[in-house]
């Protein structure tokens, strides 16, 4: 029985829990993939909305690449607080192995500052905040756009839940294109128009 991939939801205290919740929702309705937890340390992490939430994996201890289908790192306020080196280095083991890696909000600015997006055609909240970070050398490469695919990365600003989440299905092949297109188009336009 073949084993069932995982998709990583890297979670800081403070997450912005509204920024992945479409993309996990629509992972794990698809039955395709596993969607798991992973942070600095164990125990659970709150996010901006006071949900608590149990940490499957830590990043230490993490070692089954090979099963990985992606990375997801929703925003928020603690990508503010420190380099997050160790997470930095966890996201390298990720691209070495070729798993790709969404990022949005505040965490587009970690991997901006980590050089990450340095070679990619990348997006956030604004450049401004990209080139406060001493490490950031992608400024020929920042795109204003809600989303960005390009090297392995997926990238969107803050008010991008919906079109983060129809990149990653595209990537992930959760849905068929026109269905995914047919999702994005519902959410972002409404029931009623």
């Amino acid at each position: 029985m073949m084993q069932t991939k995982e998709v990583l939801l890297l979670l800081t205290e403070g997450f912005a829990d509204w920024e992945a919740a479409y993309a996990i929702t629509g992972i794990r309705m698809s039955q395709q993939y596993a969607v798991k937890t992973i942070a600095a340390a164990p125990g659970p992490v709150e996010s901006m909305g006071g949900l608590r939430t149990e940490i499957d994996y830590v990043l230490e201890n993490y070692s089954n690449f090979d099963n990985l289908a992606m990375l997801i790192l929703p925003g928020g306020f603690g990508w503010q607080e420190g380099r997050h080196d160790d997470i930095a280095s966890f996201v390298k083991k990720v691209r070495e192995q070729n798993v790709p890696v969404a990022a949005i909000c505040g965490a587009t600015i970690f991997l901006g500052k980590h050089g990450f997006l340095d070679g990619s055609k990348h997006t956030g909240d604004e450049l401004e905040l990209f080139e406060e970070e001493a490490g950031y050398g992608g400024t020929d490469n920042f795109v204003l756009a809600q989303v960005a695919v390009d090297g392995g990365f997926v990238t969107a600003n803050e008010t991008a839940a919906v079109d983060f989440a129809h990149a990653i299905f595209g990537l992930l092949k959760v849905q068929s294109d026109e269905d995914n297109d047919g999702w994005r188009d519902y959410f972002n336009n409404g029931m009623v128009q």
